[in-house]
């Protein structure tokens, strides 16, 4: 699950209770969880389940990443997980614990990277994150991680943070206007305290492709 806060791409991790029978006490882990065969019809149903009981958290994206299966990953026997990842903006959102989460918080990426995950987490979150940001490439997928209505500027912002780079103004400003992804939603206050220009999502259950990638402003 991402975000963007500030100038950073962060992640969702919650901490399985230190005083639990379970594998990893007290390690910090990706939010998951088993599939309920009389509640969930689906493997998205389940997704969508386990973030809402884990986090209180209800996405406006959720894209399946893949599958991992082993003998080794859970010391509990041999298991396989479909993983997802969910793009939300931080400002929509408060965050509980719940569910075998002793606790829910963001952290950057790059540090939750550099941590000793809860089972074979780490190689998720770094296949989520190289996914994210390879689309992000050529997709309009940034502007899920924005309230709505959001500016021009705000959106090139979070581009900018999630690609970890600058990317040129004038040929982004034209790309988002002509991707016909958004429609405007009337005049707000911007950042530099000018009217700016607001817009909206027209259709949030898919990203728009672009026919090429971002160049950067270097």
């Amino acid at each position: 699950m991402f975000t963007v806060l500030g100038d950073a791409l962060q992640v969702l991790l919650v901490k399985r209770p230190a005083d639990s029978d379970e594998p990893f006490p007290g390690k910090w882990a990706l939010p998951g969880g088993f599939v309920n065969i009389e509640e969930d019809a689906t493997l998205l149903d389940c997704a969508l389940r386990k973030l809402r009981e884990k986090t209180g958290v209800i996405t406006p994206y959720l894209e399946q990443l893949g599958s991992w299966g082993g003998a080794q990953r859970d010391p509990r026997g041999w298991s396989a997980t479909h993983c997802f990842y969910a793009l939300v903006p931080a400002q929509a959102m408060q965050l509980r614990s719940g569910a075998n989460a002793a606790d829910v918080t963001w952290f950057e990426v790059d540090a939750a990277s550099r941590k000793r995950l809860a089972f074979d987490h780490g190689e998720l979150l770094d296949a989520a994150v190289a996914r994210l940001r390879s689309k992000v490439e050529y997709t309009s997928l940034p502007a899920f991680l924005l309230e709505e209505p959001f500016t021009l500027p705000a959106l090139q912002h979070v581009y900018e943070v999630v690609l970890g780079r600058d990317v040129d103004k004038s040929a982004f400003r034209k790309r988002m206007l002509d991707g016909g992804f958004m429609e405007e939603a009337g005049m707000v206050t911007g950042s530099l305290g000018r009217p700016a220009m607001s817009y909206r999502l027209r259709d949030r259950s898919q990203a728009a492709l672009f026919p090429r990638t971002f160049n950067s402003t270097k």
